[in-house]
């Protein structure tokens, strides 16, 4: 038996929290089909991007892989600078990283006020 008011116990529905429910929202998750249909890339090459870490991905229930809404986005990202820098895998993956650190970078300047005059490198 908990010790806590019955109105602080988490409901089916959601949790209750100093009267205020909160509702449990499932986060969308597409298919590895429905990426490569969205993408027009091979299911092949897009487990490839997973396994090299350019893409990331999680498992559903059966282990099959399921992405995030934005991993279109993210996977035209990679072939974009693939072809437009002739990069090998291999340095796309470096590239990509480094690209979100200056993202991040920029971030932290807008926020602290700071005027930066670099271009945008997504």
């Amino acid at each position: 038996m908990s010790d806590r008011p019955a109105e602080a116990r988490p409901s089916p529905a959601g949790t209750h929290e100093a009267g205020v429910q909160y509702a449990i929202v499932p986060v969308p998750v597409l298919s590895l089909e429905t990426v490569a249909r969205r993408t027009g890339l091979h299911p092949d090459l897009i487990r490839r991007f997973v396994a090299l870490g350019l893409v990331d991905a999680g498992r559903d229930a059966s282990e099959r892989l399921v992405f995030a809404p934005t991993a279109p986005a993210a996977l035209a990202r990679v072939q974009r600078l693939r072809t437009g820098l002739c990069l090998n895998y291999a340095s796309l993956g470096l590239v990509l990283d480094l690209l979100d650190r200056i993202s991040l970078l920029e971030a932290a300047l807008r926020h602290a006020g700071v005027r930066s005059d670099l271009p945008p490198w997504t």
